[in-house]
């Protein structure tokens, strides 16, 4: 995936289409919350996003049914990478390092870490 980034309301509509899946303004409108921005506003974001490639549509007469073309997981993925090669010099050593000392995790949970690492160690 390109370095292109989307904006917190762009991420708030691909969140809508990602659960969808498919979807035409009135559902994508339905399920923002109220205050529900402007149609117009709307369309003009996801124009953008179509423009950054995360957005793709079938033409149904004068009606557009809405798609991602990125999975959430695949995007998701290109977000931490981008995130841990800026604050912590590409290294998931440093990354986990620093996670595992801040996010107050509870013994069970640092366990359950663990196993995930372990488990993954076992596989390769």
């Amino acid at each position: 995936m390109k370095e292109i980034k989307l904006t917190d309301t762009e991420k708030d509509l691909m969140e809508i289409l990602w659960e969808k899946e498919r979807a035409f303004m009135k559902d994508i409108l339905e399920s923002l919350p109220d205050p529900k921005p402007a149609t117009t506003t709307v369309a003009t974001l996801l124009k953008r996003m179509q423009n950054k490639d995360f957005v793709g549509y079938t033409l149904y007469g004068n009606s557009r049914e809405y798609f991602p073309k990125i999975a959430k997981g695949e995007y998701f993925k290109e977000e931490m990478s981008s995130m841990i090669d800026r604050f912590f010099n590409s290294s998931v050593t440093q990354f986990a390092s620093f996670f595992t000392s801040n996010a107050k995790l509870s013994q069970k949970e640092l366990k359950e870490l663990r196993e995930i690492i372990d488990k993954q160690i076992e596989e390769k």
